[in-house]
Parts: structure tokens; sequence; C-alpha cells
């Protein structure tokens, strides 16, 4: 039997499969948030907390900031070569 995703991680799932190669900065109500594999990157490259979230009947890796700050963090995540 499946793992059946939350509604939220279907969205970012099919979103980030349209575009694998990029950094996917999901708004979660006041925050940016990314998961899996762009959650680790995102933790090490700004120093912020790498924590998890229920996907369903498991979990996933999680890195978020305040959106008021995307200003700072953004362009540490460009000069770090993402996109």
């Amino acid at each position: 039997m499946a793992k059946k995703e939350t509604p939220l991680m279907t969205q970012y799932n099919t979103i980030k499969a349209k575009y694998p190669d990029a950094l996917l900065l999901f708004r979660v109500g006041d925050f940016y948030e990314t998961f899996g594999t762009d959650a680790i990157k995102t933790s090490q490259i700004l120093g912020i907390v790498l924590t998890k979230r229920a996907n369903g009947e498991g979990h996933i890796e999680l890195a978020g900031f305040p959106h008021h700050s995307v200003d700072s963090y953004l362009p540490k995540l460009v000069r770090a070569g993402l996109r």
C-alpha cells in the first residue's frame, strides 16, 4: 500500500516535478518552506534548523523561514548556485 501524501505535499510534489533542478520555496502561511533534499540544502546554506513534517503516514525533511526574511535569504541561496 502506497503512503498517502497530504494535500500540501501533493501540490508541492506536482510543482517540484515540473522544475526538478530548481529550489522550490513554498509559501505556507507566513513562512517559505522547503522540503526533502531542498530542505537539507537550504538548512546547510542558510544555517537554519532542519526539522521534519508529517506527510500522510510518513515524514519529510523541512526547513523554512519567515516570508519577511526573503530579501536576506534569497540572495544567499542564489549565490550558492541555486535557482
